[in-house]
């Protein structure tokens, strides 16, 4: 049972969009807590914040189609 629960969970961590990830680098805390916070404010809030990390999983993922394209200068070269 432990096996099974410990595949899940590492399932999640590869798979997952990685939001929480991606904040607690940026803000250079645990992932661990900026997700524990997630599920507190997704519990106070009923469930607003899922709609925003839904939001922002998404700009992640596709985060090359947003980028401006820069033209190369004398600079660059």
């Amino acid at each position: 049972m432990e096996k099974l629960i410990s595949h899940i969970y590492n399932f999640f961590e590869e798979r997952a969009f990685g939001v929480c990830a991606w904040w607690g680098d940026k803000l250079g805390i645990a992932t661990s807590k900026v997700r524990l916070y997630f599920i507190y404010l997704s519990f106070i809030t009923l469930g607003s914040p899922l709609i925003i990390y839904l939001v922002m999983a998404f700009f992640l993922e596709h985060k090359s189609y947003f980028k401006l394209k820069h033209k190369p200068t004398i600079w660059d070269l």
